[in-house]
Formats: structure tokens, sequence, C-alpha cells
């Protein structure tokens, strides 16, 4: 599988997991500032992944990959926040924040990729 289409399904993935851990800090730990942006930052990512398949140039499709990392990089300071502040456990954290590193490392790979092909 190439990393473009790698960077989909871990992303989509991840944005199910954000979505499942939103409701629960919503539902039960009643947390509704953080929680939210981290669901807006969280499913970003996959979105705008998405959308760099139908780039409409090189440049547009690192645009779009570039938006996605900026969103990660996001969704990991939420999550940092939401762990230093107890509302979620060091499992959780550990869990989710791997699976955040793993989309960032991934983005960073095919954006640099994508630009040296350029040169």
């Amino acid at each position: 599988m190439r990393e473009d289409n790698t960077i989909q399904v871990i992303s989509k993935a991840f944005a199910l997991r954000i979505i499942k851990l939103y409701t629960y800090l919503k539902d039960v730990k009643q947390e509704y500032v953080m929680s939210k942006q981290l669901l807006r930052s969280g499913t970003s990512i996959g979105a705008n992944a998405r959308e760099s398949i139908n780039a409409q140039s090189a440049m547009d499709f690192i645009n779009k990959l570039s938006i996605a990392l900026k969103e990660a990089n996001e969704t990991q300071y939420w999550l940092e926040l939401l762990y230093e502040s107890g509302f979620i456990s060091e499992t959780e954290y550990n869990s989710i924040y791997a699976d955040c590193t793993r989309i960032v490392a991934t983005l960073v790979k095919i954006i640099k990729t994508k630009k040296e092909s350029l040169n």
C-alpha cells in the first residue's frame, strides 16, 4: 500500500477513536470545551487527508497534507491538556497519543517525499 493511501486509513481510524473519546468526555466526564476542540482538530486530520486525493496540483496536495499536519499537532496539544488536567488516564492518553504521533510522522514523510520529488 502506498503511504498516501496509508494516511487515509490511519487518519479515518483515528477520527473514529476521537469521536468515541469525545462522546466519553462529554457524557461521562462532563467536559465540553477541550473535548469539542479535540473533536474538531482530530477529525479534521482525515478530512484534509481525504481532500488531498483530488488535489489540483502537487502544491495543492502538499498544502492539504500540511493542514492535516497542523491539525494533528493541535490534536496532540488537546490530548496533552486532557491528560494533564486529569480528564483521561495515562493509559488512554498513551494509546491515542501514540496513534496521533504515527499520523504526524506519516504526514511529515509524505510531505517531505513530495517536496523532494518537485525539486
